[in-house]
């Protein structure tokens, strides 16, 4: 099946319920109705997606109740952290901790305070576009550029998961010309089609957006004035593999691939690429009793064995992601630290 931007919005609010029996301990371990707010404010993004898909098959393997609560990242850190009684759970991705690292305001270290639970999928989508009629061809230019003294202007959304692909490049120009990263510079910006309009202004030469969002517009001819072309899809080659062959639109899986590592690089050490792939992950108040984390855990083991769940995410075109939460939290910190040494790397003064 191909996939366009409104039937992954269909599939995803779909709410067809999983066949599966529930869970026998959840009456003991879990109360009967469950909030799961949501780092976004969005109803209609992949955040809310995700949770809606997840929480659905959650629900009726455990035999409660789960709602789908969209309240934004401060409100959700504040709701989870004042619960200990199990009754609000939060969903969000790695902004979570993004937003920490860059000091967004509001925004708490998951890692601190909190428990972080367990992974659920992947949105493979991250992507970094320019217009159609753009000289730059790829990554290669877009640094050569700035190498030469170039300056490259970049729409991002500061503090998160569109700001990280911007340090990235930064720091890719650093390692091949020091102090040429001064010359990638963010236009910032607020929601996609604020991204968007900023490259159909000429404000921007490079914008932060998604497969599932910007396809539509690498569909239209190069003397429109909105169309675009994809430069670079920040998700590991592992990740791309998994989804389906027909992709989005016309840009097929195949298609995808030519603009992820290691087709694209886009160097984060000597020796290593770098890569992201947008994580959606539980957190938990930290007196909330590990019984119930427990049980949260072991109901997820098992609708994930569901094909109708992988099903069901693969069509909305999100990548299955589980892990427990001892593996899951340990993974998300080794990815928060990595991120961390990259982000602080750029504060210091470049070696000449």
């Amino acid at each position: 099946m191909k996939l366009t931007r409104r039937t992954i919005m269909a599939l995803a609010a779909c709410s067809t319920a999983l066949i599966a029996q529930p869970f026998a301990a959840s009456a003991q371990d879990l109360p009967r109705n469950v909030r799961m707010v949501i780092g976004s404010n969005s109803t209609g993004g992949d955040t809310y997606q995700a949770a809606s898909i997840v929480a659905d098959a959650l629900a009726e393997e455990l035999g409660i109740n789960i709602k789908v609560d969209a309240v934004g990242p401060s409100e959700a850190f504040k709701a989870v952290g004042r619960d200990s009684r199990g009754t609000t759970i939060m969903l969000h991705h790695d902004q979570s901790y993004l937003a920490n690292l860059y000091g967004v305001p509001g925004n708490p270290d998951p890692f601190e305070g909190y428990v972080v639970g367990p992974t659920l999928t992947i949105n493979p989508g991250n992507a970094y576009l320019v217009p159609k009629n753009s000289p730059y061809q790829s990554m290669d230019d877009v640094l050569q550029a700035a190498g030469d003294g170039e300056r490259v202007r970049v729409a991002i959304q500061p503090g998160g998961v569109s700001e990280i692909g911007f340090t990235a490049m930064r720091n890719a120009a650093r390692m091949a010309s020091p102090g040429s990263e001064e010359n990638i510079v963010a236009v910032n910006t607020g929601s996609q089609s604020d991204k968007n309009q900023a490259m159909f202004d000429g404000l921007a030469d490079v914008i932060n957006g998604s497969i599932q969002a910007n396809e539509q517009f690498a569909e239209l001819p190069e003397d429109d004035q909105k169309a675009m072309r994809f430069l670079w899809i920040t998700a590991t080659q592992e990740a791309l593999e998994q989804g389906p062959e027909a992709g989005v639109g016309n840009l097929t899986r195949e298609d995808m691939m030519q603009y992820a590592a290691p087709a694209t690089t886009v160097p984060m050490s000597e020796s290593e690429p770098f890569t992201f792939d947008k994580e959606f992950f539980l957190i938990y108040n930290q007196e909330m009793d590990p019984a119930q984390m427990e049980t949260i855990d072991t109901a997820l083991a098992t609708v994930f064995e569901n094909e109708e769940l992988n099903q069901r995410l693969l069509d909305a075109f999100f990548i299955p992601d589980y892990r427990p939460m001892e593996e899951a939290a340990a993974h998300l910190q080794q990815k928060r630290d990595d991120y961390a040494t990259v982000i602080e790397s750029l504060k210091a003064p470049a070696a000449q």
